[in-house]
């Protein structure tokens, strides 16, 4: 029966969250409740878990996350991501639009929610399309999968960050292998874009013309400037896990501090000082409670108040028998690193949410690993990527970043389905087929 409760609870979570609309922290805060008092355990044993559950996620994860949004608001409003952007289309050459705009939403979605990353580079897309003499449905469905890799693979976004928190795997190490996993699905992803994709005409409207664009530029910070908030963080995250990984001269009071430095929170923190340097000229304002700082927190509420309930549904069935019993019944099947893939893209694909289905896969999760035989930094670190992968599949009507890409590039809700919703299925699948073959060789 725990199993059956299991299966309905997480039903629920897809009932209420996709059908009745319901804010998944409410959604996961009750069903946790139900399946605790469902499998019989005592109402203290119920609130503990609630408490620590709620507690211990959010106290390893919540500032990241924080830091992290204030980041990308910075470098929204800054015109950071402008500069970012005209710097990877001079590599790339304005020929090659499809492909240097999913590069460029690679880039700019590590810090920036997807849907924020699409509305902020709609314009420079339209008018390189217009310019360049394309279809623009190339390359805003390279632009949205370039969005949505980074966005569901590579911290410190917070849906990877906060699944990495809630299975206590090292967040350097899910870098390590985003990164590049995440640069191959992306390379699919692209193909699929300039070789399917490109074959249907939109006519490219620029909102934002060539001269308006021009000036924006002229206020923004260069784009090394501009990477650095992003880059520096990333790189003081994985030095510290390649010191730990290695034991390199433990005591070292040098290593000490790269390893503090390398502290995820604060590298972010780091990260986010470097960001107040963006603007051209720094008001007080701006990190006032109305200003840029007050709007992005406003925005990281939501997403840390569904960590937190995801930790709470996790705790709850951490305390349960049913880590033991579903575990040995899953390992049975043996579908290795396919199992959080499946799960998250089953969650997707039927509420929308690519954060939910990245925590509530995590939380489905973190009491079964021992048993499923993921007990290893890098076995944990590759589960976050499995469930990252599974969490891009499959962007449809019940997500609102689907509303976002085909609304803003004249797609109708079928064109939609047939090219980006098929796109997030190449990418995802490449993603986890791509994982897959690095865990065969590992193991």
């Amino acid at each position: 029966m725990a199993v059956v409760y299991l299966i309905l609870s997480i039903g629920l979570i897809i009932l209420l969250t996709a059908r009745y609309k319901m804010h998944p922290f409410i959604v996961l805060f009750l069903v946790a409740l139900f399946y605790g008092i469902c499998v019989g355990m005592p109402f203290d044993e119920i609130i503990t878990s609630v408490n620590e559950g709620f507690g211990n996620t959010l106290g390893g994860i919540g500032l990241l996350i924080v830091f992290g949004v204030i980041i990308g608001a910075f470098l929204e409003h800054s015109g950071g991501a402008y500069k970012i952007a005209e710097k990877v289309l001079q590599m790339t050459g304005r020929k090659r639009v499809p492909s240097a705009m999913g590069i460029i939403g690679w880039f700019v979605s590590i810090p920036v929610f997807a849907d924020s990353g699409f509305i902020l580079l709609s314009p420079l897309n339209k008018s390189l399309s217009k310019k360049a003499k394309i279809t623009l449905s190339a390359s805003a469905v390279a632009l949205a999968l370039g969005l949505t890799a980074s966005h569901t693979l590579v911290p410190p976004t917070p849906g990877p960050i906060a699944a990495a928190g809630i299975l206590n795997a090292d967040i350097g190490l899910v870098m390590l292998l985003g990164v590049p996993i995440s640069a191959i699905a992306l390379f699919a992803g692209l193909v699929f874009a300039n070789k399917y994709v490109a074959k249907t005409y939109i006519d490219p409207i620029p909102e934002v013309d060539e001269e308006d664009m021009k000036q924006r530029m002229q206020k923004a910070p260069t784009a090394f400037k501009s990477s650095l908030p992003v880059f520096v963080p990333i790189l003081l995250i994985v030095l510290q896990s390649v010191i730990n990984m290695y034991e390199i001269a433990p005591g070292n009071m040098f290593v000490n501090v790269l390893l503090f430095l390398g502290e995820p929170m604060i590298a972010l923190l780091i990260g986010m000082f470097l960001a107040f340097l963006l603007p051209k000229k720094f008001e007080w304002e701006m990190i006032s409670t109305s200003g840029w700082v007050g709007d992005a927190l406003k925005n990281a509420a939501s997403i840390i108040l569904i960590t937190g309930a995801g930790g709470i549904f996790g705790k709850v069935l951490q305390n349960s028998d049913i880590a033991a019993l579903l575990g040995s019944t899953l390992s049975d099947i043996n579908l290795s690193i396919w199992l959080p893939f499946l799960i998250a893209a089953s969650i997707k694909t039927a509420q929308g949410s690519s954060t939910v289905a990245l925590i509530t896969t995590a939380s489905i999760l973190t009491p079964m690993m021992g048993t499923l035989g993921f007990e290893t930094e890098l076995e944990k670190a590759m589960v976050v990527i499995a469930i990252g992968a599974g969490s891009s599949v499959f962007s449809h009507a019940n997500d609102s970043f689907f509303w976002v890409v085909t609304q803003l590039s004249g797609m109708d809700t079928k064109m939609g389905y047939r090219l980006f919703s098929l796109g997030t299925l190449v990418l995802g699948v490449t993603a986890a087929s791509t994982l897959f073959l690095l865990y065969l060789i590992i193991g």
